[in-house]
């Protein structure tokens, strides 16, 4: 058996809410494991959820009935509640520090619990003034910022929906997403700061305000202290929008547990995004039991993930003022002024969580930092890490260079969900290399191309075979629920299929290994991509890569691009360095049969690889949406490779 990395001690086991919500619902601790909790979860799964809602003290009332209807899209959970999905984000009041922000070197602010409650009631009322309704969909383009948080509340308070992406996003990526919900108010920022670069989009911001005919009113939110000089019909700058409203707590509308929260969208990188719609009842929920049980939060802690507003960790983060911990936001380069910013801004703020995409762990390893050695970062009890699958060097890097006494919790869930279908365990061992459990409630299953189940060591189909809360209500636009259905339902009827290629471990765990539709098939023989990063990843020379199927004389074959420190050149002795690694460390099999030079590697901008877009661009197929790619010109350093046209 591998030696775990990490054991968390009695006392940290034992005063966990893990442990502490086995108790509440009966089960007896001593005798007891997570796998005994969790198979409970899964067999009496309504029970489940509602204990959740218990052990959170949620405000309002679930009702009495636990569901209609028993599995699938058509499974209605608690039908009868009534309840405001703000109202329960807004828990606490007070003089202690609900959201500390940091955007780059150019802001710094922090609003305490009532400053925070005033300021969703000034924003509640003038929405109300432009006769914003229930239904009513508000969208942001906004840095992660308070006003971000402030907006969503003050939407979430009337019942209406609400959809942010980030100021980065060109504008027809923003316009393929607000454009399908057709808002009524957009709040935008004239300008933000990475790098050390401020950048102006009032231009982009009037574009997108002169495209979107459904919008009343467009709110302006200056970006630290400079004056905004913006002419945009019918807009308005924030402090004068809400100068004539009261100091007085918000109102919360009484709603049902299926109504719409938000929208979020797929990556669209092979089309215009889908438009997810977030039940409020659901996305509560889930994150409760992830915040709370798996993450091991508690009132007063402070959680710090460095995400965007356009990325769904943003909505997973704000959902932790559900569980009355204080946010701590930044916006911006996660290596500017220097690569440490990060551990700098967790020494100095002190959050119990520290989250991170596990791209930023990849370059931080690569930067050769070791913030062991330079910080304190005593407070952080949990370092996370999800967008893509953490490789096993990660783990040795955290638990190395960053800190040894630490839960490092990997997740794996989706946007599709707002949540994880695998994630951390706070009771349990972390072992290198693997997400550890599966989440409570979620019947997680991996499938062969029959629909098996498969045991440990076997590679499948990532599902889940119960329904369950934070399922999305609806697509927009999909009236019927065919879209809903072919995407997660179509595959293996009456079970959610989510495209992940995954095996279980021996302990329980599990390895993710890349999206299954960018699963490689050289010889008709499966291979996950993951598996080849993970090798790549050790190469010091490379920064980062991505490898694709070519095909290739009736076959396919695997072909790694990579990028090299500056000033080095790809030749025979690195290549052939790289393809022994990946031999050695994974098999013959995954030993690329083209290794190519590129200065750029494309990725959406949440940092999620795009194989498939560069997949369509080496075999000249259109790239059908490249305005959900951070950084599109890089496909062009994919088309005619030289390196593809090799006999």
């Amino acid at each position: 058996m591998t030696h775990p990395l990490w054991i968390p001690s009695s006392t940290r086991r034992e005063g966990s809410n893990l442990w502490n919500f086995a108790e509440f619902v009966g089960l007896s601790r001593e005798n007891n494991s997570y796998r005994d909790l969790h198979r409970w979860s899964v067999q009496d799964q309504f029970s489940f959820w509602r204990a959740v809602w218990d052990f959170a003290s949620g405000i309002g009332d679930l009702g009495k009935t636990n569901h209609i209807g028993e599995s699938g899209p058509g499974v209605r959970f608690f039908p009868d509640a009534k309840f405001n999905l703000a109202e329960n984000y807004m828990r606490r009041s007070g003089d202690d520090i609900a959201i500390t922000y940091r955007g780059e070197n150019v802001v710094e602010r922090s609003l305490t619990f009532d400053e925070l409650r005033v300021a969703v009631g000034r924003v509640q009322q003038a929405l109300k003034f432009e006769g914003i309704q229930s239904g009513d969909r508000i969208v942001t383009l906004l840095p992660n910022g308070p006003e971000a948080v402030i907006f969503f509340l003050a939407a979430a308070s009337l019942g209406a929906i609400y959809s942010s992406t980030s100021p980065d996003f060109g504008s027809a990526g923003v316009l393929d997403r607000f454009g399908q919900i057709e808002p009524k108010i957009l709040v935008a920022t004239d300008s933000y700061s990475y790098g050390g670069v401020r950048h102006d989009i009032t231009g982009k911001v009037t574009q997108i305000a002169d495209e979107l005919p459904s919008l009343r009113r467009v709110v302006l939110v200056s970006y630290g202290d400079a004056a905004i000089d913006c002419e945009i019909p019918s807009s308005i700058l924030l402090e004068d929008w809400i100068a004539n409203t009261e100091e007085r707590e918000p109102e919360f509308v009484q709603l049902g547990f299926d109504h719409p929260i938000y929208v979020l969208y797929s990556s669209g990188t092979t089309g215009k995004p889908k438009c997810i719609v977030h039940k409020a009842g659901g996305v509560l929920l889930k994150h409760w039991s992830e915040h709370l049980l798996h993450c091991d939060l508690r009132s007063g802690d402070r959680l710090m993930y460095f995400t965007t507003t356009g990325w769904m960790m943003w909505n997973w983060l704000v959902g932790g003022l559900a569980s009355a911990v204080s946010l701590v936001l930044y916006d911006g380069s996660p290596f500017f002024p220097e690569p440490s910013r990060l551990f700098d801004l967790a020494d100095e703020l002190e959050p119990q969580l520290f989250g991170v995409s596990a791209k930023f762990i990849e370059a931080a390893m690569k930067e050769g930092l070791r913030p062991r050695d330079t910080h304190d970062l005593s407070s952080v009890e949990t370092i996370a890490s999800t967008g893509s699958p953490l490789a096993p060097e990660g783990f040795d890097w955290v638990y190395d260079a960053v800190k040894p006494d630490v839960h490092l919790a990997s997740f794996s869930g989706g946007t599709d969900i707002c949540g994880c279908f695998v994630i951390g365990d706070p009771t349990s061992p972390v072992f290198r290399g693997e997400i550890q459990a599966p989440a409570l409630g979620m019947d997680v299953a991996v499938f062969d191309d029959l629909g098996n189940r498969l045991l440990a060591g076997s590679q499948g189909e990532l599902v889940c075979c119960n329904s369950f809360p934070s399922m999305p209500l609806e697509f927009w636009d999909d009236p019927d629920g065919a879209k809903y259905h072919n995407a997660y339902f179509d595959r293996f009827p009456g079970v959610w299929h989510h495209g992940d290629y995954a095996e279980w471990t021996s302990e329980g765990g599990m390895i993710i290994s890349g999206r299954s539709d960018a699963t490689l098939n050289p010889g008709g023989i499966r291979i996950g991509t993951a598996e080849i990063y993970r090798q790549v990843d050790v190469i010091d020379e490379v920064l980062e890569s991505i490898v694709v199927g070519q095909q290739w004389q009736s076959d396919t074959r695997v072909v790694l691009f990579v990028r090299l420190r500056d000033g080095l050149a790809l030749d025979d002795d690195l290549t052939q360095r790289i393809r022994n690694q990946i031999r050695e460390g994974a098999s013959p099999r995954h030993v690329p049969a083209v290794v190519a030079q590129v200065p750029l590697i494309p990725r959406t901008r949440s940092g999620k690889l795009v194989e498939l877009a560069v997949r369509d661009s080496i075999h000249g197929r259109e790239v059908k949406n490249v305005e959900a790619i951070d950084n599109p010109d890089a496909l062009e350093h994919f088309r005619n490779h030289p390196k593809l046209t090799d006999k």
